[in-house]
């Protein structure tokens, strides 16, 4: 099981972003995915998920409004569009998976059986 993230960069506040997330060896169909991001010294936080039933999503405040996930099962894959992004998204952003549907509401990383790499997103203010 392999999770890929990419899309990270380095942008300017106001700018937009797409992560995606590609997995090869299992069906990300079947998961919930989530995407969650860390800085050094900080736990790591979970900005967004989307439920494998019925798409359903989850942001957490602090990107709502801004951020969007989708996911197209067709290419196993899932994405993160960040919009009007701001200094204090600086991070390392990670995908993961988890099995247990119910997963992607409030995202907690000790759910997750699979994770990606991490892309990093600085934003220059």
């Amino acid at each position: 099981v392999q999770l890929q993230a990419s899309g990270g960069g380095l942008v300017q506040a106001g700018d937009s972003l797409r992560l995606s997330c590609a997995a090869s060896g299992v069906t990300l169909g079947d998961y919930a995915v989530a995407w969650f991001r860390q800085v050094p010294g900080r736990q790591r936080e979970g900005v967004s998920g989307i439920s494998d039933r019925d798409g359903s999503t989850y942001y957490a405040d602090s990107v709502k409004g801004r951020f969007t996930i989708s996911r197209d099962n067709a290419k196993n894959s899932v994405y993160l569009q960040m919009n009007s992004l701001k200094p204090e998204d600086t991070a390392v952003y990670y995908c993961a998976a988890s099995y247990y549907s119910g997963s992607y509401l409030h995202p907690e990383a000790a759910e997750f059986e699979h994770w990606g790499q991490g892309t990093l997103v600085t934003v220059s203010s």
